[in-house]
């Protein structure tokens, strides 16, 4: 059906062609440019006025952020915000999405802290599942504690990730693309474009694309993705513009090789993921999982923004949001663990894998959000104060059923893996309900949230600017149930102030900056031990100091920035294995944590046609107070790789006979990643070096492009806690018409 559909809005697509062809005015931003003043803004101009709700050059900016443009993404051929990612200095993935409903969506690292895509242009707006990037036109990643002016329920600690969507603009316009490649991956994607009135005060936009593909693990998975994301600007005066957007994803699939662990491989002499593979044949490319586990994920966010000139110096911007995101169907997922355990709890047998699910039923979860905001811009003879007031109400829903159990034990090798199918899970649920067994558990909550906030930034002097930001925000929990425990109402409350400072050594080109964030955040309810004793968590708290330089130098072509930051967290929750009982995770209330790095990102244009994107990061990241002396001055496990380093190089041919070739080659490394790392036992996924290439040429409105993943076919696992084996080398070749 969705492919179905994706068809009919490629016909729609080739319709607008045609009434282009009887309108040959200037387009699209990319087609109307100079293919050089493209490349410069798509890949060094980093100024935006959505990371601090108000035109913020970011020479003048007292926080580091990075941001992606959509002429990156379409120059790599990247088709999901996921693998955007790569080009983020100081970011790792740690978890695929897995379609499930209020916490499906991929989670990433940022400065030691786990955090996801849930901002959409500054508002919350999560999507649970693999997210398209047909209608993204910049990712943006602020680093650092951001719930000042985005709340704390969005935001970690280490960063927040705000995804810029397309915007409809005055002209017939678009693109049509179409993908194959390796693991049975084919793809159609439209960008249309039209202004629907002669005047031009009514236009609209519309992205959608859909996918089918399997993976490197089962070539004929058939895992579907659909995403359709109409927008409408109305602009109903010279002062009043109202833009109206929805966005739909909506995906079938089944899950990866997630690897949780009932004890650390290092109790058995395994050190790391390699050894654990030569030593015991555990095999990378075997998913384990039979035909049929599918999980049906949707998500559906419908917003509407009026933008309000009152005059010169004031502007009004009004946002409502509704989020829904739904899911059904099987997790499948494994532990490693022993033939049998012991009523002492020893273990014996050989080594191999637990075949595991944990389904959703009828999951949901929804956000309402209603936002107003006011920004201010006047000066005082030299001095120039910006000023953003704003007021934020949120109430988010969870309707939440898991239900989850092991099911079989298989051998690394030999085994029937296939076994652990649809029809095998369906009559092993069936048979403990009619035993009166069945692991179901609900999550349900309600939450209502109040913020105020106010961000002003003060130019004392050409070159020093000066920020004082402040937020008050107020959780309050209507109540529910939490993994089959009733959950109390409760108030949380606290302020996350927000101080920085930048002077421009030289004007424009060269600063020096200096932060101080604050964020808090309210944990709720977690299992507090193995019996799954529920508890309320004390609010965390966060702070972080940070300063550094930038610089942005020959005329835009070179972006840089430096930054040292320590970030010191009290009452941080950490993982402490799993619940006997129920299944779910318990965690501690740690005492106190730090996580203290050093940055350089930088973006340069060297010499016509070539670009270079990337970083190098690392960071320090240890418990220093807690009850539990295993771990006391260790790294946390969820703490990802200390280095991490990225970079892109193109070179686009932009004369002679080759114009419109361009090649791309580019690395990410991450060191290695301690998901065991106590007294008892250190365990790591091992460090990696993975390659990407593409290449493309553009001839007259169309584009014939080739795009290489893992390039040397590197063997290597991500995890949050886990080891999830990553793809093998793929090779997906693309043909686009712009028009």
């Amino acid at each position: 059906m969705k492919s179905k559909i994706a068809i009919a809005l490629l016909v729609i697509a080739a319709q607008q062609v045609s009434a282009q062809q009887n309108n040959p005015q200037q387009r699209d931003t990319t087609s109307s440019k100079n293919v050089e003043t493209v490349i410069i803004d798509g890949y060094v101009k980093k100024n935006s006025p959505t990371v601090n709700r108000m035109p913020l050059k970011a020479i003048e900016n007292s926080q580091v952020f990075s941001s992606i443009d959509r002429v990156a993404l379409e120059n790599q051929q990247i088709t999901t915000v996921d693998d955007g990612f790569r080009n983020v200095v100081g970011l790792q993935k740690m978890w695929n999405a897995s379609n499930r409903s209020g916490d499906g969506g991929s989670y990433v690292n940022l400065r030691g802290f786990v955090t996801n895509n849930s901002l959409r242009d500054g508002y919350v707006a999560p999507v649970t599942s693999s997210m398209d990037a047909i209608n993204v036109e910049k990712i943006e990643v602020l680093k650092g504690p951001s719930a000042t002016l985005f709340g704390t329920n969005a935001t970690s600690y280490g960063g927040v990730i705000n995804r810029v969507t397309k915007k409809p603009y005055e002209e017939i316009g678009g693109r049509i693309g179409v993908y194959a490649g390796s693991f049975n991956y084919y793809r159609v994607e439209a960008d249309v474009n039209s202004p629907l009135t002669d005047n031009k005060s009514l236009l609209f936009r519309l992205n959608t694309a859909y996918t089918n593909t399997g993976t490197f693990q089962i070539a004929d998975a058939k895992n579907q993705y659909f995403a359709v994301a109409p927008s409408l600007t109305w602009r109903v005066n010279d002062r009043l513009d109202i833009n109206l957007e929805y966005e739909h994803f909506e995906n079938r699939t089944i899950g990866e090789q997630s690897i949780f662990f009932k004890f650390s491989p290092s109790d058995y002499g395994y050190n790391d993921m390699h050894e654990l593979v030569d030593g015991t044949g555990l095999q990378y490319r075997e998913s384990y999982i039979g035909k049929g586990l599918y999980n049906n994920g949707r998500t559906s966010n419908l917003f509407a923004t009026a933008h309000y000139h009152i005059s010169d110096r004031v502007q009004s911007t009004t946002a409502v949001n509704k989020a829904f995101n739904r899911s059904n169907g099987f997790n499948p997922f494994f532990y490693i663990t022993t033939e049998g355990v012991r009523e002492d709890g020893t273990r014996f047998g050989q080594l191999g894998l637990s075949q595991s699910d944990q389904s959703t039923l009828n999951s949901h979860q929804d956000i309402f959000q209603i936002q107003q905001n006011f920004n201010f811009d006047w000066k005082f003879g030299e001095m120039r104060n910006r000023l953003v007031v704003g007021g934020d109400y949120m109430r988010t829903n969870n309707r939440q059923f898991f239900y989850s159990t092991e099911m079989r034990f298989v051998p690394f090798t030999g085994g029937d893996y296939g076994a652990f199918n649809k029809d095998f899970a369906n009559s092993y649920y069936d048979n403990l309900r009619n035993n009166n067994a069945f692991p179901g558990f609900p999550l349900i909550d309600d939450l209502d949230t109040y913020s105020v906030y106010a961000s002003n930034v003060l130019t004392i002097i050409p070159g020093l600017n000066v920020m004082a930001s402040l937020r008050y925000e107020k959780n309050n929990f209507l109540g529910g149930n939490v993994y089959n425990a009733p959950a109390e109402a409760y108030n949380q409350a606290g302020w996350s102030p927000k101080f920085g400072a930048v002077y421009e050594i030289v004007k424009d080109k060269f600063s020096v900056f200096a932060n101080y964030q604050n964020s808090f955040t309210s944990n709720g309810y977690f299992v507090a031990d193995t019996l799954g004793t529920i508890q309320l968590s004390k609010p965390e708290t966060a702070n972080q100091w940070e300063g550094g330089l930038k610089a942005d130098l020959l005329k835009g072509r070179i972006n840089a920035s430096l930054s040292y930051y320590d970030i010191t967290v009290s009452n941080s929750l950490q993982g402490a294995g799993v619940a006997a009982s129920s299944g779910v995770f318990v965690q501690n209330q740690l005492g106190k944590r730090v996580s203290r790095g050093v940055e350089l990102e930088v973006n340069a244009y060297l010499v016509k046609g070539f670009t270079v994107v990337g970083g190098v990061s690392y960071n320090d990241s240890k418990i220093t107070e807690t009850t539990d002396a295993s771990v006391l001055g260790r790294r946390p496990t969820t703490g990802a790789a200390p280095w991490l380093a990225n970079f892109y190089a193109t070179y686009n041919f932009l004369d002679g006979p080759l114009n419109g070739l361009a090649f791309g080659v580019g690395a990410n490394h991450a060191g290695a990643v301690k998901i065991f790392n106590s007294t008892a036992g250190v365990f790591e996924l091992p460090k990696y070096t993975v390659f990407n290439a593409n290449a493309y040429y553009d001839y007259k409105k169309m584009r014939f492009g080739i795009r290489v993943d893992n390039l040397t076919n590197e063997r290597y696992w991500i995890g949050y806690s886990t080891a999830n084996a990553q793809p093998t080398r793929s090779i997906i070749g693309n043909v686009a018409y712009r028009f």
